[in-house]
């Protein structure tokens, strides 16, 4: 089932806790999608919101084509998010809790169709964040052990 990661949010695991997962289509236009596959995108604060029972992606840019005439596409416009109806409610009752947020966590191709790997997120705080780089710090000490002793 051809899955080709085209890029991951790795900000997105360390700022957030993630506590689930769904998988979204988006909607491109054409020269988006030409844009998308030569993997000329950035999302580094990129963000969900849902809106009249839609969801839509902000601050997540696609660079213009070169190749692409002069009806190119605005590299900054909201993306919409296609999801199931539940799923939407269930995001909007989500958010509406607190400290709940929407990150998209990765992009990649799926049966030659784009899909976003969304999460619903609540943010870290700092100390959190010091010990999950202190565990990292120890399991990556161990693992020199085993490696050493073998």
């Amino acid at each position: 089932m051809g899955v080709k990661v085209i890029a991951v949010n790795r900000k997105a695991r360390f700022d957030y806790t993630v506590d689930e997962t769904y998988e979204c289509g988006i909607e491109l236009l054409g020269t988006e999608i030409k844009s998308v596959r030569d993997g000329r995108i950035s999302f580094p604060d990129a963000w969900a919101e849902v809106v009249n029972g839609e969801v839509w992606l902000n601050s997540f840019s696609i660079a213009e084509n070169p190749f692409s005439s002069i009806f190119n596409h605005d590299p900054l416009r909201k993306k919409r998010l296609l999801l199931h109806k539940q799923e939407i409610k269930r995001l909007h009752r989500k958010v509406e809790e607190k400290g709940y947020t929407l990150v998209p966590l990765s992009f990649y191709f799926k049966k030659s169709r784009v899909k976003v790997e969304l999460g619903v997120c609540k943010g870290k705080k700092m100390y959190d964040k010091r010990a999950g780089i202190r565990e990292r710090d120890l399991n990556r000490e161990m693992e020199r052990e085993f490696r050493g002793r073998g």
